[in-house]
């Protein structure tokens, strides 16, 4: 228990990684014991050389608010950058896998880190192994770092407390709300054994305070639900301290001598309550005993209360509150320190009159242990006193760990905080590292144009790290984001000169550099730059000099920078520029129209026409989708080749069909007025011949040709309308409008197209309605001549005009009749609506009885609408009902894909045909017994030949239309056919999961069923309509062929070829990552397959595929074993000390030698008789060439290694001349001996330091062994 009666978490956790004075003193007399005179029989004992860990791990978040501590003194401005650095000894790293510094899970936390909080870390290991964190940027991003990694890379503090198991339900509340409220409330995650662990130990892991609040209040719950006596007595917070003693002995004995538990609330939780538990006796043992410390206290007990600086408070308090519990067992007295949060600087002590002086004392002594102290440098030294990744900075700090070093940006000064005698030794060290720096150190600063900035750098950073290395100078070039012109060199004075010359040469040299812009249309920029930048590689590589900046793809701009030296650029834009005209000559475009009957025969069997045409004529071809109601087909790539693809297209629809296609000469100045606004003239002209295509030349072409195709006598009536309207165009075209609703339309158009024909005949003059693609729906044009034009115009008129005039009328309809009118929703008076101008018709109720229909609308409208229903009337009144018998099961195949055959049957024929209900099968068998006589009638008996109900399609209409929609059903019955198949070929037939089958089914629209494997038939069913059954086994027997001449080349290409060659040969005829044994396979077409490694002949190799390629791979595979076996292998001597430097960094030394000389070279192993022995394996020639390489080699690079090791002789070892000379007065090392050891107790022997069991070396494999020291961890 603390001693602070009133303390925050804050103030409670600061200096949490620091040591006592009197640890200091003893790690300090132990670390050097000659310093101390002692002499060199006195030995340490084993503790103080190896003091035992603190009973409780550290927390990190008690770091966190150290630090917190630390950084809340000297507060930098809000806009500066900071530098802290701070140490986290090997014991509380979470992550100690020292093999793997700067690699795994601590950098990518680390990495984290530095993006979450925007702070720069730079980490170093310390040699104990712990580790020194350097942190720069803002104060706030420095504060947030420093929390991350101390809850990240520190390890967690954890404790248990043990209650009844019977008590642990309590704890975890109902659902478990109880254990979350408490885990939340005090920041802790808590683990409690499952109901079949016998343990009764809860863990608890988190905070210092955290588990203090849990475990009290974990304690509070047992007891409340303890049977035994449960007593809770209030005593001021202040008291507590004296309740608990220092370092809670007193609470300890009080409960070792009563055994009662008394539970006293930590000082973090302001609750004055201490709850005492156990047998009655006991409780009330440990009540008195209380009362009695407590009146003793309350009597004879005084305050004093001082002044003490708000930032000593921390001295004071101590690491971890060490230093309040050393007052208060020495003096006694108890001293409250002021929450951190609060502005106080008053500090009362509260205890017995006589010892308030001694404790005062100690109060001063400690707030006075710490000084802050500063050294005066220039700012734009700091990054060069901290060292490369905080190295320089981290010397000091390791020694020492309790002095804190800040770094402000701007600041000509650094910030020392820490004990009086490390901060001065700490000064001394900054100070002379800081004058031996501006002895040493210049810098110059130039202004270069931020443009320029990144030309500086170069690519990858390559120029300016040329210049630091070549100058050995340091380059701060500002960021983008700074908009700075200043650039900063730092380093030796003379190569501070010489990098700003070469510096302020490239920006000279960059100034004078030109930028051209090229216009390119953006669809070419995609190609340009290629699949994943690989064509705009190739041109930087070809002009590296350039810079090559495309826009942003959401500009749609076409304009491409090019920026390099004038005479670069203007190469390279020529080059781009025939890219761009190779391209557009490349992206040529032509439409083909062909009917979409067509299509499916350009594309060819499994698309192998259109693929082919693509091919051949180097082109891209895009077909419409099949549900498109587009008849184009687009190609493109350069002129001549569309034109040749658009050739072969129509060669293939001319071949298929009765295609004609006839030239008309039409001068080329009346193409446009033929066409007509957004080509409505030469669409209508197209519509009324059956949708002829007629193709004009490009405009502007001066071409007079134009080209009609389609069949034959649509092509010629198309050709004379053609050549009508152009002559009424050349002799004299008139153009007028009118509108007219459009429901109107399809009245004045008539049925077949017949009203409007009779205008244009008596007329002369063409009327144009608009498509459902025009936008304007109202609009009517008239073209010809101007008196036909008028003259059709009035006539039209009229039309629209009487359409105009509503009038009502009524007929007579019987009321048996009606339900065929407004059946399925009416559909019969909407397509009377539609084809009659909107009118109106309206039948009487149901039940009224009525046989009255009214309608409305334009006269004439009505009178047709009239005339059409009675002719409705009268078919109705001659409707007879045919049956057709067509067994059930062909009922689907008839209707057709969502019945769209039945739907055209009845459209053609007007007839209505209905489909029974189909069978139930399940009771079928039911059915079949006669029905049982009822009321005395007897049965008439069931015809056997009579047709199923379920086979009888209703067909109803006139009679004459019946029988021809009979003929019709009937057309549709699909038949079957049987086609004699090879069993053997079945399964290609069928293909990977039935793809084969199902294109052919697709493709010649019918069913093709295979029979079951194991009846082992040859007979493969076609079922279809007889008019797709020829087509269908003729292409079942051209695939049959094609897979009996598969079979025959498949047998050719097993044949199989044995080559022996003896296992040691196989990784040369394999080669590096498979590379030669890839290439005979591909060379040869074979299949090359080597001896799995438990096979009996391991010097076989088999080559599969055609016997003349497989006996060429034979003999190429001879050929590498022919060369391999005049190879030789010498061993030469090379001294293992240039091995690495031979072999270079990942063997790319070794590589080079061995494909320059075309030789192997085998390095010796660890562990291996003679470590100096290389083998050189190769021709005997190359052998000799590379044997002369790498003597030469060893010979250079040994003069290095001894230049090395001469230079080493004269460097003075860490530890002094005196300390050496001592060494040799003593003689010989008996190494570090400790007394009073676990191994001296007894049997077991000190460990042998020479042993590589006991002291292995790092990586090298032990096994493991038991000790008086417990398991190993390495």
């Amino acid at each position: 228990m603390s001693s602070v009666a009133v303390l925050t978490q804050e103030s409670f956790n600061e200096h949490r990684n620091g040591l006592m004075p009197e640890q200091v003193g003893g790690a300090a007399a132990v670390a050097g014991p000659s310093a101390g005179g002692e002499e060199e029989d006195a030995l340490p004992t084993y503790k103080d050389a190896f003091p035992p860990l603190p009973e409780k791990a550290v927390t990190p978040e008690a770091t966190q608010e150290t630090t917190n501590a630390w950084a809340t003194k000297l507060r930098p401005l809000k806009s500066s950058v900071i530098t802290q650095v701070f140490h986290v000894p090997l014991e509380e790293r979470k992550y100690k896998d020292l093999n793997q510094f700067g690699e795994g899970d601590q950098a990518k936390v680390c990495v984290d880190i530095m993006h979450k909080t925007g702070a720069h870390l730079e980490l170093s290991l310390a040699k104990d192994q712990g580790l020194s964190i350097m942190v720069s940027g803002k104060l706030d991003a420095v504060m947030k770092a420093r929390k991350e990694i101390v809850s990240r890379l520190q390890t967690q503090a954890s404790a248990t407390v043990a209650i009844p198991k019977e008590h642990h339900r309590f704890v975890i509340g109902k659902n478990g709300e109880k254990l979350q409220e408490l885990e939340l409330k005090t920041a802790t995650k808590i683990q409690i054994p499952r109901p079949d662990d016998p343990s009764n130990q809860i863990k608890i892991s988190g905070t210092k305070e955290g588990l203090e609040k849990a475990k009290h209040e974990i304690l509070l719950i047992s007891a409340e639900q303890d049977k035994r006596a449960v007593e809770r007595v209030n005593i001021d917070k202040v008291f507590h301290p004296f309740l608990t003693g220092a370092y809670n002995k007193l609470v300890s004995e009080m409960m070792q001598e009563t055994g009662a538990r008394i539970n006293v609330p930590p000082p973090s939780v302001n609750k004055t309550e201490i709850v005492i538990t156990g047998e009655k006796e006991q409780v009330a043992l440990a009540m008195v005993l209380i009362k009695k410390i407590y009146d003793d206290k309350k009597k004879n007990t005084t305050t004093i209360a001082v002044e003490v600086k708000k930032s000593q408070h921390k001295y004071v308090i101590g690491p971890k509150g060490n230093t309040l519990q050393e007052i208060l067992e020495r003096t006694g007295v108890s001293v409250e320190i002021p929450p951190s949060d609060s502005s106080s600087e008053t500090v009362i002590l509260r205890g017995e009159p006589d010892r308030l002086g001694q404790a005062l004392t100690e109060v001063y002594a400690k707030a006075n242990s710490y000084t802050v102290s500063s050294v005066s440098a220039p700012s734009w030294l700091h990054r060069f006193i901290i060292g490369k990744k905080g190295q320089n900075l981290a010397k000091i700090t390791q020694q020492m760990p309790k002095v804190h070093i800040e770094f402000t940006e701007g600041e000509e000064k650094i910030t020392l905080e820490g004990p009086t005698k490390d901060v001065s030794m700490v000064q001394t060290q900054i100070e002379a590292i800081v004058t031996d720096l501006v002895s040493r150190m210049d810098y110059a600063e130039i202004s270069v144009d931020p443009k320029f900035h990144r030309h500086l750098i170069g690519k990858g950073g390559v120029n300016i790290n040329r210049i630091k290395e070549l100058h050995k100078v340091t380059v701060r070039i500002p960021p983008d984001n700074e908009k700075s012109n200043l650039i900063r060199i730092e380093g030796d004075p003379q190569g501070v000169q010489e990098a700003k010359k070469e510096l302020l040469e490239l920006a000279s040299r960059m100034e004078n550099e030109r930028t051209k812009d090229l216009i390119i249309e953006q669809r070419f920029h995609r190609a340009i730059i290629g699949q994943k930048g690989e064509k705009i590689k190739e041109v930087r590589d070809k002009f590296p000099e350039v810079i090559i900046n495309f826009p942003d793809p959401a500009q749609k701009s076409d304009i491409v920078q090019l920026r390099g030296p004038r005479n670069e650029v203007e190469k390279c834009s020529k080059f781009m520029q025939k890219i761009v005209a190779e391209m557009v000559e490349n992206s040529f475009s032509v439409s083909v129209p062909i009917f979409k009957q067509f299509h499916r025969n350009i594309i060819g069997k499994g698309g192998s026409n259109i693929k082919k045409i693509r091919e051949e004529t180097n082109t891209k071809i895009d077909l419409p989708a099949e549900n498109s109601n587009s008849e184009m087909i687009i190609i493109t790539g350069k002129k001549a080749n569309c034109e040749a693809a658009r050739n072969r297209i129509l060669a293939i629809q001319k071949e298929l069909a009765n295609i004609s296609e006839i030239e008309v000469s039409i001068p080329s100045k009346l193409h446009i007025s033929l066409i007509g606004s957004k080509g409505r003239l030469v669409r209508s002209i197209m519509e009324e011949c059956g949708g002829v295509h007629i193709h004009f030349p490009t405009e502007g072409s001066g071409i007079d040709k134009v080209t009609i195709r389609g069949p034959a006598e649509e092509v010629e009536k198309a050709k004379q309308q053609l050549l009508a309207l152009a002559e009424e165009k050349q002799i004299k075209s008139h153009t007028a409008e009118l509108r007219a609703k459009p429901e109107y339309h399809k009245f004045l158009i008539g049925k077949g197209g017949g009203n409007i024909r009779k205008v244009r005949d008596s007329t002369g003059a063409r009327i144009i309605f608009p498509t459902a693609d025009d936008k304007d729906q109202e609009l009517i044009t008239v073209v010809g001549t101007e008196e036909a034009v008028k003259e059709a115009q009035r006539e039209l008129e009229e039309l629209i005009k009487s359409l105009d005039n509503v009038v009502e009328d009524t007929m007579l309809v019987d009321p048996k009749h009606h339900r065929y009118f407004v059946a399925r929703r009416g559909q019969v008076l909407r397509d009377l609506a539609d084809e009659y101008g909107g009118v109106m018709v309206s039948f009487p109720r149901t039940a009224s009885g009525s046989d009255k229909v009214s309608l409305k609308g334009a006269q004439e409208c009505v009178e047709a609408a009239k005339k059409r229903m009675l002719e409705i009337v009268e078919d109705l009144e001659a409707q007879v009902t045919v049956e057709c018998v067509i067994p059930q099961k062909f009922h689907r195949s008839i209707m057709g894909p969502k019945g769209s055959r039945i739907q055209q049957i009845t459209r053609d024929h007007n007839v209505q045909i209905k489909f029974p209900d189909r069978e139930d099968l399940q009771a079928a068998p039911r059915t079949e017994a006669p029905p049982a006589q009822e009321n005395g009638e007897a049965n008439e008996p069931v015809d056997p030949n009579a047709p199923k109900k379920c086979d009888i399609i209703v067909i109803s209409g006139r009679k004459e239309r019946c029988e021809a929609a009979v003929e019709a059903l009937k057309a549709l019955v699909p038949v079957t056919i049987e086609v004699e198949v090879p069993f053997e070929l079945h399964r290609y037939i069928i293909g990977q999961k039935g793809s084969g089958i199902r294109k052919m089914m697709d493709e010649f629209e019918v069913n093709i069923q295979v029979p079951a494997p194991e009846r082992q038939s040859d007979k493969i069913a076609i079922t279809g309509l007889s008019s797709h059954l020829d087509r269908a086994k003729e292409g079942l027997l051209e695939r049959v062929k094609e897979l009996q001449v598969e079979q025959e080349d498949r047998a050719l290409r097993s044949f199989k070829l044995t080559i022996t060659v003896e296992p040691k040969y196989h990784p040369k005829i394999i080669g590096r990552k498979g590379a030669i044994i890839t290439t005979i396979r591909t060379e040869h077409d074979v299949n090359i397959q080597f001896p799995e490694k438990n096979d009996e002949n391991q010097d076989q190799i088999t080559i599969t595929g055609y016997e003349h390629k497989a006996i060429a791979a034979r003999d190429a595979i001879q050929a590498i074993v022919d060369e391999l076996e005049e190879m030789i292998s010498e061993d030469i001597t090379l001294d293992s000390k240039v091995h690495a430097r031979i072999i270079g960094a990942r063997g790319k030394g070794i590589r080079k030698i061995m494909d320059e000389f075309k030789v192997d070279l085998r390095f010796p192993q660890n562990g291996a008789a003679d470590p100096n022995v290389v083998t050189v394996t190769g021709r005997p020639e190359h052998v000799d060439e590379a044997i002369d390489h790498l003597l030469n080699l060893e010979e250079e690079y040994l003069g290095d290694v001894v230049e090395n090791e001469a230079k080493m002789a004269y460097m003075r070892p860490s530890g002094g001349s005196a300390a050496a000379a001592a060494d040799d007065q003593r003689g010989p090392s008996k190494g570090f001996v400790v007394r009073e050891a676990p191994w001296a107790a007894g049997s077991e022997k000190a460990p042998d330091m020479s042993s590589s069991e006991d002291f292995p070396s790092f990586g090298a494999p032990v096994a493991t062994k038991t000790s008086p020291w417990g398991p190993k961890r390495f």
